[in-house]
């Protein structure tokens, strides 16, 4: 059985993507950008809390689905800054500390709104 997780976003439709795929025990989630509820870029110039903010639109995507952040076995972080990886990098742990998946953080030129500094993505296996 495949289940989709629509955001809601006008571009959904348009690219032919879901925030969300859940195939069996395994739970796929798009690169996520660190918007809030009304789609505005949360923390304009603070990494860490663009972090944040893409961590709990993962969850509220894997919860859709019947995950939790605790069923993910991966991350990847794409961030327009490197060096400020620490931020970015203590977001992510006051997430996953404890559940430790593997990550990846890879630096890239640009995302479609200037304003993004941060877009995380995540896999996730649940159990049972």
């Amino acid at each position: 059985m495949r289940q989709h997780y629509e955001a809601g976003v006008p571009w959904e439709p348009i690219v032919g993507y879901s925030r969300g795929v859940r195939v069996g025990a395994v739970i796929h989630c798009s690169g996520t950008a660190p918007t809030g509820p009304d789609g505005a870029i949360v923390a304009p110039g603070d990494p860490g809390e663009q972090t944040r903010q893409c961590i709990r639109n993962l969850r509220t995507t894997l919860e859709a689905l019947g995950g939790r952040l605790e069923d993910v076995v991966r991350t990847r972080m794409f961030v327009r800054d490197a060096t400020r990886w620490e931020a970015i990098g203590k977001a992510h742990g006051e997430f996953f500390a404890t559940i430790r998946p593997v990550t990846t953080l890879v630096e890239v030129s640009g995302f479609v709104d200037p304003a993004i500094l941060v877009e995380v993505e995540a896999e996730a296996i649940l159990e049972g």
